[in-house]
């Protein structure tokens, strides 16, 4: 059998040449150009087997080749790869029909396994038109790695209607990949409808979504559609799905078996056509062992997982968010402003708490109450500071406010509460001691920096209880600390 032939397109030498020998140790065959139009020429001679393109060329944009590739050559696989890097590069790569997008610098062993799996799969259709190209902002921002995994799997997504679970602390943008998914997706034309659970009174939710009859309640004067209706044709995103109360999931449950509902005090079942995104900040596989959140609903929801990272995970990220958002603020109006490269280093070593929309509010703060055209290190310390002292003021009072012995009530009437509403009970004694015994431990590990041994005396536990404790609760340890 004849080794397999890869065609490579890019306008820069040293990567032909590197992907050149890369590939040729690999077994392959490999041709190199520097110009679409070449390309285009071996595909139609009914040359290679597989094309890895670059997106930017001299004479062509590598997206606007795959088509007309996937025209005449259906059953070839296309690679692309582009120094880009956004969001709109990989959706706009997998509409069109590529296989897989790559983004610059790409490690090489990770596309050696890319050609081989593009190789062995079976020919892939021509994926259903794009959207059509506007000049829209960007939903989502940012270059790195993290944020490519993202991108790529949005891109996946956009060809499906797979239910999605978005996982990710306040303010990373939750919402955002929702939209994206949305607006990208094949239900583009349908409306977004989103619904935080958190932020719905217990007794009125299952109306929210579903929609009550006329006098199904006291004051239900006339029909009201459901989120379920609003959305018919489209997507329904829903926030804070580890917020909703265990009735609310039962139903919700059934509506993504049977896939369809009826309305509070309704009869005729209505068909649920929506695609399902949903979002949450909590461990909901810890709510499960707390008994807060069902099982089987949260297997229904998170077909397709998708975890937002913090933003201090994503730190190379800061300088194009920042400059991104104070962009927005000269367009809302304020004075433009600059950002020095001291500015940009105290950013970057921020912790952000709240994330994102942290980093953006802090850019609009700057860019309204100081007159400076050039934001320096020194102011950012200053806000940072400021927001800081506001926080730890702001948590101080509640924790004046509310005992421990209050808290800890709070929460155990929210455990009986879930067992009324027919959610499984069971060892709540060992529930509720875990749930207080593990962020005590962590913390005073924390407090420690690790040492186990000053750990265990400031608790008055012994030390092979400590450690016992430690790993019962699964809490992860940091070895060598002192």
């Amino acid at each position: 059998m004849p080794l397999p032939t890869i065609l490579v397109a890019d306008d820069d030498r040293s990567i032909r040449t590197v992907l050149s020998q890369a590939l040729g140790r690999a077994g392959y065959q490999v041709r190199t150009t520097a110009s679409a139009a070449t390309l285009w020429q071996w595909i139609e001679e009914g040359e290679g087997d597989l094309v890895i393109t670059d997106v930017v060329m001299p004479d062509e944009n590598g997206l606007d080749l795959i088509p007309r590739i996937k025209r005449a050559r259906p059953d070839m696989r296309v690679l692309v790869m582009s120094a880009q890097s956004t969001l709109m590069t990989a959706v706009k790569a997998t509409q069109r029909g590529a296989f897989e997008y790559l983004p610059k610098p790409f490690d090489l062993k990770e596309l050696l396994s890319v050609v081989e799996r593009a190789l062995a799969s079976p020919a892939r259709t021509l994926a259903e038109p794009a959207p059509p190209e506007t000049e829209e902002r960007m939903p989502l921002i940012g270059r790195s790695m993290a944020m490519q995994d993202i991108y790529r799997i949005i891109a996946r997504l956009t060809t499906s209607d797979l239910t999605v679970m978005i996982n990710g602390e306040s303010g990373t943008g939750k919402e955002l990949v929702a939209r994206a998914l949305h607006d990208y997706g094949r239900r583009r034309g349908g409306p977004f409808v989103a619904v935080n659970m958190a932020a719905i009174p217990r007794e009125l939710i299952e109306s929210e979504l579903f929609g009550h009859e006329r006098g199904a309640f006291t004051g239900a004067t006339s029909r009201n559609p459901g989120r379920f209706e609003q959305a018919t044709g489209g997507t329904l995103f829903l926030d804070e799905i580890g917020d909703m109360p265990p009735e609310a999931q039962t139903r919700l449950l059934r509506v993504l078996q049977e896939g369809e509902f009826t309305t509070v005090g309704g009869r005729q079942p209505i068909r649920a056509n929506v695609r399902i995104v949903a979002a949450t900040h909590r461990d909901l596989r810890q709510s499960i062992r707390n008994g807060t959140f069902r099982e089987d609903l949260f297997y229904r929801l998170n077909v397709v997982p998708i975890r937002l990272p913090p933003l201090r995970e994503r730190v190379e990220d800061i300088p194009l968010l920042a400059r991104h958002f104070l962009d927005r603020c000269r367009e809302d109006g304020l004075p433009a402003k600059m950002l020095a490269d001291g500015a940009l280093e105290r950013l970057q070593a921020s912790r952000w708490p709240g994330n994102v929309r942290e980093l953006e509010n802090l850019m609009r703060r700057l860019a309204a109450l100081y007159p400076q055209e050039t934001i320096t290190g020194d102011l950012v310390d200053q806000e940072l500071a400021e927001a800081s002292h506001d926080q730890e003021a702001e948590t101080s009072e509640i924790l004046a406010k509310e005992p421990l012995a209050d808290a800890v009530a709070r929460h155990i009437r929210h455990f009986l509460a879930a067992g009324q509403d027919g959610m499984p009970l069971h060892d709540i004694y060992d529930r509720v001691i875990a749930e207080v015994e593990r962020p005590l431990i962590q913390m005073t590990l924390a407090a420690t920096r690790g040492n186990q041994i000053k750990a265990a005396a400031m608790l008055g536990l012994n030390r092979n209880t400590l450690r016992k404790k430690i790993r019962d609760l699964e809490i992860p340890v940091v070895r060598g600390v002192n």
